[in-house]
């Protein structure tokens, strides 16, 4: 054969691979591949037929049906389009499988388990994408880790056979860490540790990696907690530089400080806080003008007093972002002298304060407000419970001040709401702890009047802050600021829950802000009692967006508020203290704005800490309902169905809200999901089990490390679906 003969039969060969490469997954015989190449003799087809029969005889073909083939997965790289890449943030599955967030906002981006490479759970990677399928969804390889979200993870050591691995204890963590000898740090079989990843050779299908710190044994409380803060990297403890330089602060204030501010120590002000509090953030004072009007002060510990920037102590809470609180501890963003002791407004002891305060009438009209620095003196501390006793009819010290104080709280209450506030509900549940923090009972917290008291002042001070900065008729309009917003529900899904209520009966007005706020408002109020509460509630809320913090205003869309911040708690929130300071700078000291790239960054930082401390706290309640039922496995109770997933059924029980699954393989049917619906519908049966419905469980399994509970249905669900028509 002739060199060009055969240099053309390679080109021949090589049109033909990359028609395939271009169809990766499309099957195609001798004649699609002939019409596609204008091939139209019976000669030419008949070549191009032997040339596929060869090409698949080398394996550079796989035939898919008779006759039919498509390329070798091996080969796509090398004969499909030019890959494209896309760098994203993986969202890995205990399954192994994973999905990636794209930095540019776009469609998820699904990696199959073997696809995965080197990447752990919250990296950020590089992935190929793969060329799109008909219907199908976005779909790459993960090619590239570009940078570890962490390299430190709590799990269990197993040691066998004289091999060790680290058992994660996180869901989202397909594999085990090998640990070589030598690495193991004194721990021993069973106990919980934390690893640190040290390799992953292109060889091995698990990561290495060295114990750095032995935790104690699995399902001790303390153990436990410890192990919810450290997997999600919060510090147990602050480092010795801050200990220090919090020892030297002085708990004395100066004659020269207290006589260059407001002085509040003679006017009768409060606390009024959950019982078991040590760190009183916020203070109301009051008074009767000689007016006649009321001055209603709200005072705010001046956290920025005493911790400056740059210093060791604002470092760590910046990093820290929040204080969490677990069900049996605080974990604060403070040193303890500072948050429990030097800032913390306790009664009878002078406190350096950050304060709004306002002129209203009676009926809660703001004539006047002023915003700056203060001392104060509190007379009392309350307990939410004290003063809810006297709002109900009870006795107890300055009644008369507190009631007065209900009366104004209340009317703002109803004005914000007439201006358009969102009146979501919720309840919290709480843990009667023995002395070793064993739960023996639980209990719902429900908002009453008395905390409602202190939220609306509290509103009204936040609120208040960012007006004075970002309103257009402000001096500081355009300044850089910390602001909390909370974006407009999301389209797709408010749909979706006005298709949901109008099949339970309620309608919904969308036609403007005004009227689906209205809307949202008389359906809770028409759910209140009924059945299908829990349904609407808990489907209401996942329409909504996540409020965060930026130093771009969009306004707060559940409170109706243009303008809105946090001031009233930087003891325990760190944007509070940054929104101090810049109160400071821009109304006291007059400078100019602060850098907003900068201020951005701190902004998302302590979005993402708020984030996963509400994680955190949501990790130590699992885990204390999962001790709770330890010991009631065979009991029945009641529950609704407040979740539904390709594995089973998620029912919370109505009193501890404890939250389990009732496995569709517990059930006599096959059982297939109606998300539009929010239901499952049996596909034999035609039975039907929905969200919010009542039903009664069997406790039938505890697992205390995972934190999961699998229950059993022990009744039927009341509504049956229509036959199917044939």
């Amino acid at each position: 054969m002739s060199r060009k003969k055969t240099n053309s039969l390679s080109t021949f060969v090589n049109t033909i691979l990359r028609i395939y490469g271009e169809h990766p997954f499309k099957p195609m015989n001798y004649k699609q591949i002939a019409k596609i190449m204008g091939v139209r003799d019976a000669a030419g087809k008949d070549v191009i037929f032997q040339v596929l029969e060869t090409l698949a005889r080398d394996g550079q073909l796989i035939e898919n049906h008779p006759y039919s083939y498509v390329l070798n997965p091996d080969l796509i790289s090398e004969y499909g389009p030019k890959p494209q890449y896309v760098v994203g943030t993986v969202d890995m599955k205990g399954t192994g499988k994973a999905y990636v967030q794209p930095d540019d906002g776009g469609e998820d981006i699904q990696i199959a388990s073997n696809n995965t490479g080197k990447a752990l759970h919250g990296d950020k990677v590089k992935v190929a994408m793969f060329p799109k399928r008909k219907s199908k969804k976005n779909e790459g390889e993960i090619v590239e880790v570009l940078q570890r979200a962490r390299t430190e993870f709590v799990g269990i050591f197993t040691l066998s056979h004289g091999y060790a691995f680290v058992v994660s204890d996180r869901v989202s963590m397909p594999v085990n860490f090998y640990i070589p000898r030598g690495n193991y740090k004194g721990a021993r079989d069973g106990q919980k540790v934390i690893v640190k990843l040290t390799d992953w050779p292109d060889n091995s299908r698990n990561p290495f990696g060295e114990v750095i710190r032995v935790l104690g044994i699995p399902g001790e409380n303390n153990v436990e907690m410890q192990s919810i803060l450290l997997e999600y990297e919060y510090p147990l403890e602050f480092p010795k530089d801050v200990e220090k330089e919090a020892s030297k602060i002085s708990d004395k204030i100066s004659a020269s400080e207290i006589n260059s501010r407001r002085d509040f120590r003679d006017i009768f002000t409060i606390t009024i806080d959950p019982r078991d509090a040590k760190d009183f953030d916020d203070a109301i004072s009051y008074r009767r003008l000689p007016n006649g009007n009321h001055e209603v002060g709200v005072h705010i510990a001046d956290v920025s007093y005493y911790v400056k920037p740059g210093s060791a102590i604002d470092r760590e809470a910046q990093q820290r972002g929040t204080s969490v609180y677990l069900v049996d501890r605080t974990i604060p963003m403070l040193p303890e002298k500072l948050c429990n002791m030097v800032c913390s407004l306790r009664p009878d002891e002078e406190k350096l304060t950050f304060s709004a305060v306002f002129e209203m009438n009676d009926k809660a009209d703001i004539l006047n407000h002023w915003i700056g620095k203060t001392v104060i003196k509190s007379n009392r501390r309350f307990a939410y419970e004290e003063v809810q006793a006297m709002i109900e009819g009870g006795e107890g010290d300055f009644k008369d001040e507190l009631m007065i104080l209900n009366d104004l709280a209340t009317k703002l209450r109803e004005k914000r709401m007439a201006q358009g506030s969102i009146n979501f509900h919720s309840e919290e549940v709480k843990f009667v702890l023995d002395e070793n923090m064993h739960p023996i009972d639980t209990y719902v917290k429900v908002q009453k009047e008395a905390n409602m008291l202190i939220e609306d002042f509290m509103l009204l001070a936040n609120r208040t802050v960012a007006e004075s900065i970002g309103k257009k008729d402000s001096k500081y309009q355009g300044y850089t600021f910390v602001y909390r917003v909370h974006d407009e529900p999301n389209p797709e899904k408010l749909y979706n829950f006005i298709a949901l209520v109008s099949k339970l009966g309620y309608s919904m007005n969308i036609s403007t802000r005004e009227k689906l706020v209205k809307s949202y408002n008389a359906l809770f109020e028409a759910v209140e009692g009924k059945g299908e509460r829990n349904l609407v509630e808990s489907v209401a809320l996942r329409t909504m967006a996540k409020a965060q913090y930026s130093t771009v205003n969009i306004g707060h869309y559940g409170l109706a508020f243009p303008f809105y911040t946090h001031f009233t708690s930087p003891i325990r929130r760190y944007p509070d203290l940054m929104v101090h300071r810049l109160i400071e700078r821009y109304l006291i000291e007059n400078q100019t704005s602060v850098n907003r790239e900068e201020y951005e960054v701190l902004c998302q930082h302590a979005s993402e800490m708020e984030r996963k401390a509400a994680e955190m706290e949501r990790e130590s309640v699992k885990y204390k309902q999962a001790e709770y039922l330890q010991d009631k496995i065979g009991k029945v109770f009641d529950g609704l169905i407040s979740g539904l997933s390709k594995w089973g059924i998620y029912v919370e029980l109505k009193d501890s809200k404890c939250e389990g699954l009732v496995r569709y393989s517990t059930l006599d049917d096959m059982y297939y999901i109606d998300e539009e619906n929010f239901r499952v519908i049996g596909q034999y049966t035609n039975k039907i089990y929905r969200l919010g419905d009542a039903v009664k469980v069997r406790i039938e399994a505890v697992d205390l490390i995972k934190k999961q509970m699998d229950f059993t249905l022990v009744n039927r669900p009341n509504k049956i679906a229509h036959k199917k028509k044939n």
